[in-house]
């Protein structure tokens, strides 16, 4: 069962929007959608708020999501996190079937 994450990435002068640029420009995003059970791992920018990004994040199951959240690249992405101070709001969907 494919689950998808919705995280809401908020800071502040753009804070959300240099955090999505490094995390592609460093390859991270790349090695994401790399690892085994990703189906999609996506920014986007919401129209009418400025300082956040949405990620639209889809593993195959949670075992596919575990093993991501136990890689080192989980480090990388909270030291981005941390960089432009940002806040995150998270949101799980489980597909029916």
């Amino acid at each position: 069962m494919a689950l998808t994450i919705n995280i809401y990435y908020t800071g502040t002068n753009g804070g959300a929007r240099k955090f999505a640029e490094e995390m592609k420009e460093s390859g991270l995003v790349d090695r994401i959608r790399a690892e085994k059970g990703n189906l999609r791992y996506e920014y986007f920018l919401p129209a009418d708020d400025d300082e956040t990004v949405l990620l639209i994040d889809v593993w195959e199951n949670e075992e596919a999501l575990n093993l991501h959240h136990k890689s080192p690249m989980m480090s990388e992405i909270a030291a981005l996190r941390e960089k432009y101070r940002l806040k995150m709001r998270v949101q799980k969907f489980n597909e029916i079937k």
